[in-house]
Parts: structure tokens; C-alpha cells; sequence
């Protein structure tokens, strides 16, 4: 039987104008394993005897769950109560739970969080988290989700980025990919921190540990050709099969976006108006509202177009066994097969990047500058607005020189009108009676 002792009961006393007071309720003194607490018993006011029981109460529920819980329980203060311990996957959850619509911008900053916390902590999946259908991506994930934030420390972070460029060794265009690689992973995830996310959460004691990380300089990310496309245009038409050349004249003639291109519907294409319509379908769900537009297409094009619709055995211009799965948070291309084998023919063809079929829509972008300008090329290629068609996809074709040119070829100096295009020698100065002195 559990009993009180008269000294574990007692009323606590202060003083007051040099007199000594006693509080209007009494407090418990508990021991325990060489850990002595004082709990407050402010409920039961004077009434011993219930002081008593709520001490016991106390008391034993110390024995059965120890001071940490009995503390957090009984005696809550901001110095003793339990701190929730959330974990990578605790966030995940709760955000995702929180947010609405930006499932594939959600899911690619969740990509990156898990990223940089498996290189921190060295969680190598190896081959394995690659496999979906047996389970290999899932353990690899789950290991990494069993982290607690606050193990991910800005130092950590700030360490992981100084590797992670120092792999890129010496050569300036891996440290410049690196740059742009790095700074890419650190946006994102710590875009997942916000303080309205973590509002809308209910994760606000939160800190983020991408606090004081500074990103990279932004790098240039201007489009350089390096092909000629016409080439790469009759190369194609000659060499590629049906499906493969489709993709291919609607990425580098009409600008269409991977995802768009794989999900596109005959009924997209208005035969009249010759344009093709990109719009939201029960299979399609695009980048933006701005990625939602029309796009002109040449008359040649359409006639092309128009003789595959002709023969075509379902909704979707690209045809393929695989069925689109809407709703997945991964992307899913039900022409993976195709664009692979399209990619590898690319890369034969000189087009440089570890996505040569983006190249194209670049190029696409390119091309409608340099014929109509800058504003018609961020039309056409549907941005959000003029300056990410400046930052990432125009070149600049025509030649910008002085344009003065014409004084050169007006000169009356023999040895300035030396045919360049020859092996002719400019002549020799003559000697004078005064060199070499």
C-alpha cells in the first residue's frame, strides 16, 4: 500500500513585508532513483487528503514511465517539457498533408531534401533504390525518412555543398555544372522550411537547417547552339522510325515540353487554324497555367501531322503499349521507350546535355527569336513572363559587329589591301641608314 509521508505534504512559504506567508495550496516533494522534484498541487487548494492522492498518483506514474514523461506530464514548464523529435519523414508527411496542388513541385523538393540528407549521412541505396517493383526504393526511402532534423545541423549542409563542388574536380565545366547543380538541390529543399508551410503544418517551432547557406552565383544559363539543325532535321526524316519522328518535329517545330509531347491528344491539333492546343486533360495536368496556350504550327507540318492522324490506332499522337498514370508523384512517361531510343540517336547527331531532346525545344525557342523577336520566342515557347526566355533558352544568331568595315576597304595603302584569303607574305619594311644604331 502506498502512503504519504507528513514532510512529502506541504505548504511552500515565501515572505512578505518582512513576514512569512504560506501559499493557498499544497506541493509534493517526490524521489526517485537520486532525482528529487517539487509538484504543485494547486487543484486540490487546502484538502490534504487530496493532495495526498494526487502525490500518489504522481508517484506512481514516475515508476511506470520514468522522470522525462512524468515531468512532461505533471509538471509541464518550457525548461522540462518533451520537445516533439520529428523526423525527415515527419515533415514530408505533415507538408504534404498541408499543401494543395504543387504535387510534382512538392515532390521534386522532397526529392532534393532526401537527397542532401543521404549524402550527409551516407545512406547508399546502391542499384537497389532504383527498384520500384520489389520494394528497393521504398527501403532506401525509409531510411533516409527515419532522420531526425535536428541530426541535419547547417554545418552539415554547409560541408555537403563544399564536397559536393569539390567532386567536380578541376575541370571549369564540371565546377560550373556543379555550381548550378548544387545551388538547384539547396532551393528546393529548403523551400520545404518556409514559414507558411510550416504554419499550415503546424510545424512551426521548426529550425531550418539551410539557415545562413548561401547558393552559388547564379550562372549564365543563356542557350549556345552547337549543331546545325537543318542537317539534324533531313538526317531525321531519312533515318528515324514513325514514332520517334514524331516526337522529334514536335519538340524541335512546335517547342512541345517532354511531358506534353508523351500525353498529347489528336483533338490538341485544330486543322483549320493550324495550331496545336495545350490544355489540361483527365491524363495531362501541365507545368503551369501559363504552359496552357496555343502554339502556331507550320502548313507543312500540319500536312505531315494530318497523314499520321489518318492511320492512327488511338487518342494519343504517340502511340505506346504503356497507359499514362495520373496522379503518381513521380514523373511517368508512357513513351519512356521512345525518347530513350530518340535521345541515343540525338547524341550520334552531335546534340550535346544529358537531355538532348529538351535541346530541341531550345532551339525551337531560338529560332522563332531570331525571325520575330524576344517577345514572340516567351509566346511561343508559353512562360511564365519575358525574363526566363532571356535567362535560359535565346541565342543570339545575327552578327553584332562595329559596321565600319567599309574605312578598311577604303584605304590606299598597298599593304593594307593584301589579299587575306591567299598565302601572300605582307611586304618587308625597307631598311633605313639608321636601324640597328
Amino acid at each position: 500500500m502506498f502512503a504519504i509521508g507528513k514532510r512529502a505534504i506541504f505548504r511552500r512559504t515565501y515572505r512578505q513585508a518582512g513576514r512569512k506567508c504560506q501559499v493557498q495550496h499544497y506541493s509534493a516533494r517526490v524521489q526517485h532513483n537520486g532525482h528529487r522534484e517539487f509538484f504543485a498541487l494547486e487543484q486540490q487548494g487546502l484538502n490534504r487528503a487530496s493532495a495526498a492522492e494526487a502525490a500518489r498518483e504522481i508517484y506512481l506514474f514516475l515508476l511506470a514511465h520514468g522522470w522525462e514523461a512524468t515531468l512532461a506530464k505533471f509538471k509541464p514548464s518550457p525548461s522540462n517539457m518533451a520537445k516533439p523529435v520529428y523526423t525527415v519523414g515527419d515533415l514530408i508527411r505533415e507538408v504534404k498533408a498541408a499543401s494543395s496542388g504543387q504535387g510534382r513541385t512538392l515532390e521534386d523538393y522532397f526529392r532534393s531534401l532526401r537527397r542532401i540528407t543521404a549524402d550527409i549521412f551516407q545512406i547508399d541505396g546502391g542499384t537497389a533504390k532504383y527498384d520500384y517493383r520489389n520494394g528497393g526504393r521504398r527501403n532506401w526511402i525509409e531510411r533516409i525518412d527515419r532522420v531526425k532534423l535536428e541530426e541535419i545541423t547547417p554545418e552539415l549542409v554547409q560541408k555537403w555543398k563544399i564536397d559536393f563542388l569539390r567532386r567536380a574536380g578541376a575541370s571549369p565545366a564540371k565546377q560550373r555544372t556543379a555550381r548550378i547543380s548544387v545551388s538547384s538541390l539547396l532551393r528546393q529543399a529548403r523551400s520545404i522550411f518556409s514559414p507558411r508551410r510550416l504554419q499550415f503544418a503546424r510545424l512551426e517551432g521548426l529550425r531550418s537547417p539551410f539557415d545562413g547557406i548561401e547558393l552559388e552565383p547564379r550562372q549564365s544559363m543563356r542557350y549556345r547552339t552547337g549543331f546545325r539543325i537543318e542537317e539534324v532535321v533531313s538526317r531525321a526524316l531519312a533515318e528515324l522510325g514513325r514514332e520517334e519522328l514524331k516526337v522529334f518535329l514536335l519538340a524541335c517545330m512546335a517547342g512541345l515540353r517532354r511531358n506534353e509531347i508523351d500525353k498529347l491528344p489528336w483533338t490538341a491539333f485544330d486543322w483549320h487554324r493550324a495550331t496545336l492546343r495545350i490544355e489540361v486533360t483527365d491524363h495531362f495536368g501541365a507545368k503551369s497555367e501559363d504552359s496552357i496556350g496555343e502554339v502556331d504550327i507550320d502548313p507543312e507540318l500540319l500536312t505531315l501531322f494530318r497523314g499520321f492522324a489518318a492511320t492512327a490506332a488511338g487518342e494519343f499522337v504517340i502511340e505506346s503499349d504503356i497507359r499514362p498514370r495520373p496522379g503518381v508523384s513521380y514523373a511517368h512517361y508512357r513513351c519512356q521507350r521512345i525518347f530513350a531510343r530518340l535521345n541515343a540517336w540525338l547524341r550520334l547527331k552531335g546534340l550535346p546535355g544529358q537531355r538532348p531532346l529538351h535541346i530541341l525545344r531550345k532551339e525551337y525557342g531560338s529560332n522563332v527569336c531570331d525571325r520575330f523577336g524576344i517577345y514572340a520566342a516567351s509566346h511561343a515557347l508559353r512562360h511564365a513572363n519575358i525574363s526566363i526566355t532571356s535567362q535560359h533558352y535565346l541565342d543570339q544568331r545575327r552578327k553584332v559587329t562595329a559596321g565600319l568595315d567599309h574605312l578598311l576597304a577604303s584605304q590606299a595603302d598597298p599593304v593594307l589591301k593584301v589579299d587575306f584569303r591567299s598565302d601572300q607574305e605582307l611586304p618587308k619594311p625597307v631598311a633605313t641608314a639608321t636601324e640597328g644604331k
